[in-house]
């Protein structure tokens, strides 16, 4: 620590090392990390960067809708569109509004739902966002591979080649972030600006075709009676089917994690940017309608225009329902470019989806001391990120309906914990009418995730095996990390500074730590006795008291402030810490710097089993403090001689 009482930071050695750590800090610097504001751009162009993950799902949307409610497709996509502007929309502008630094609902429920309950439900969300983005990267990815290998112009030798074409595609876009990522919009802008004109053509071309053949909206009507003769069981069936399409709200989460990207107001409170806000739920309004149109129309061509055994797994419209309407009504030429622009955009949702990741995990894992240091650093996270997406491609073997379910199962958990934040939030402001709609919202989509899990299992499966794997690496990571001096300041009241200095002026400064129960005269004076008869202190040498009160053990990192107090003439330095060793090490380290001396502190053993302490350190924040407080000032200050010493009697 230096004299302001913040870690010193050692640069890595080895040229591979320090490529791989470049840009490591306190704090997280992922692709969407409070930009400089000459990189934030306009709400309209920061939206085009959220819609490479939204309206990119219109590459394999259709097929999936179509391949999972077969005729009821276009109904189920209503149903669908109402949950969209009706629950989810209204949902995350509330989200915009309470939480407009990007880091969306998982941080308004961390501040809702406190200490180590908090942090495991964060544990756990953070699964289902990294199972939403992973599925994100690999499907996409998958997708734009389908549109690769259909293409009529290319070699037939290239056939079969899905899985090997998508891992292709996942390692450029991994080489693309260990290059260094800048955050294109000016790219993202032209992408979705060309495929959704292009989307717009197909469509209408097709809707012309059905408005000349009439006849095949007929067939499609008569093929829905047939299997659904009764208008109110149509409703119904359509009801318990649009879960199936719950891919269409993916897009929201992303739509507040790009929020520090949106170009606010001049002079706005940086606490309070209401510009960046206002832009934000315009960006999430604009973007719900233009989806949910793309939707409908896209829902009603395909299903009428394409034969169903075409949507099956190698059918020409697997995956592609858009691109095998294109080829078809517009000849290879159009249909050519329309699936290269689909392809970028596709690989530019798996861009999106990587930023999102590189900008979430460090926010929370490295700061809950759940994760190693280096993963506040994007290269390694990348690496990582990358190799779990090869797995999941191979896997799945590539194929984009397989991989729908997972998708699914990501995007709905995290909407339905956005409503769950929303609805915790309005009830405690005492905001009746707004805490029953949004109960109401929350309740529809608990029934769309459950129906979704009990449907397609497979996506809470996976979103399971990453839920495992970050609360297992997590908790062992915070083992681990249960030594490392993890203090960002101390900082010393008036009083307390005065203290120290007067303590220190009569010879070396000496420190009782005590942990404090009644307070009373007793409790200090039986405590000086004792611990001057074992360490040999005579009377007349002047001694400080050393309290920490532990207040919230969940957390890692934290900012210790001082205080100095008086009773019955013992004076005492007052601390509230996450951990009781950790701030009595980086307070006399502190000491040492600002007095020039190594301070000795003393302390009595603890009593009990030594593996129940460990636990208590670990969950509780005290447990052996006189060994956890050694150990962190060994390793924070190497150099014996000028580490503060430490007695046990």
């Amino acid at each position: 620590m230096d004299r302001s009482g913040r870690r010193r930071t050692a640069r890595p050695a080895g040229p591979v090392r320090r490529w791989l750590l470049q840009g490591l800090g306190p704090e997280h610097s992922g692709p969407h990390a409070a930009p400089d504001p000459e990189h934030q751009r306009r709400w309209w162009q920061v939206m085009c960067l959220t819609g490479l993950d939204y309206f990119s799902t219109l590459g394999y949307q259709p097929g999936i809708a179509a391949l999972a409610a077969g005729a009821l497709a276009p109904l189920a996509t209503l149903v669908l569109v109402a949950l969209t502007l009706l629950g989810a929309l209204p949902v995350y502008r509330r989200v915009a509004r309470e939480s407009p630094h990007g880091q969306g609902s998982i941080a308004m429920l961390q501040r809702i739902l406190p200490r180590w309950q908090g942090k495991f439900f964060v544990l756990v969300l953070l699964g289902f966002a990294a199972t939403d983005f992973i599925i994100t990267i690999t499907l996409s990815a998958a997708d734009a591979t389908a549109h690769i290998l259909e293409n009529p112009y290319l070699p037939a030798a290239l056939r079969g080649t899905q899985v090997s074409v998508t891992l292709l595609l996942i390692a450029g876009l991994g080489a693309v972030f260990l290059k260094g990522f800048q955050e294109a919009i000016g790219i993202a802008v032209t992408l979705v600006a060309v495929y959704l004109a292009l989307n717009a053509v197909v469509i209408a071309v097709a809707l012309a075709r059905l408005l000349a053949h009439p006849t095949l909206v007929g067939d499609w009507r008569a093929a829905l009676l047939r299997e659904h003769p009764h208008p109110l069981g149509i409703a119904i069936i359509a009801l318990i089917v649009f879960p199936r399409l719950a891919l269409g709200l993916s897009g929201f989460e992303t739509g507040v994690a790009v929020m520090p990207l949106i170009r606010g107001g001049k002079g706005e409170q940086p606490r309070r940017p209401e510009g960046r806000i206002r832009g934000a739920r315009r960006l999430l309004s604009t973007a719900a309608l233009i989806m949910c149109a793309y939707l409908i129309t896209s829902s009603v061509v395909t299903v009428t225009l394409i034969p169903e055994h075409e949507f099956e797994a190698g059918g020409r419209a697997n995956g592609r329902a858009l691109a095998y309407l294109a080829h078809a009504y517009l000849g290879n030429g159009f249909g050519t470019v329309y699936d290269i622009s689909t392809v970028l955009i596709l690989w530019f949702a798996g861009a999106s989806a990587m930023a999102g990741l590189l900008n979430l995990l460090p926010r929370y894992l490295p700061r809950y001391g759940m994760a190693p240091n280096w993963t506040r650093a994007v290269r390694p996270l990348v690496l990582v990120l990358t190799g779990v997406s090869f797995l999941i491609t191979i896997a799945f073997q590539a194929d984009v309906t397989a991989q729908g379910g997972a998708y699914a199962t990501g995007v709905l958990v995290l909407i339905t914990s956005a409503a769950v934040a929303v609805t915790l939030s309005a009830r405690r402001r005492r905001q009746r009418r707004q805490a029953v709609a949004f109960t109401t919202i929350t309740a529809v989509l608990v029934y769309t995730t459950a129906a979704n899990i009990l449907e397609r299992p497979d996506g809470v499966k996976i979103a399971s095996l990453f839920i495992v794997g970050i609360v297992g690496t997590s908790l062992l990571s915070r083992a681990l990390r249960a030594t490392e001096l993890r203090v960002s300041e101390v900082s010393m009241s008036r009083a307390a500074r005065r203290m120290v200095d007067e303590a220190g002026a009569h010879g070396e400064l000496r420190i009782f730590a005590n942990e404090p129960q009644e307070r009373d005269e007793v409790e200090y004076r039986t405590k000086a006795a004792e611990e001057r008869a074992d360490n040999n202190l005579p009377p007349e040498q002047p001694v400080l008291f050393m309290e920490v009160t532990v207040r919230d053990p969940s957390q890692f990192e934290a900012h210790l402030t001082v205080h100095a107090e008086e009773r019955y003439g013992y004076r005492i330095l007052r601390i509230e810490g996450p951990s009781v060793a950790n701030s009595i090490a980086a307070l006399l380290l502190h000491l040492r710097d600002r007095t020039g001396r190594s301070p000795h502190v003393y302390f009595d053993w603890t009593e009990g089993n030594p593996v129940g302490h460990l636990l208590r350190y670990l969950f509780f924040g005290d447990g052996e403090v006189a060994v956890v407080t050694r150990e962190v000032l060994r390793q924070a200050e190497p150099d014996r001689r000028r580490r503060p010493h430490v007695h046990v009697g």
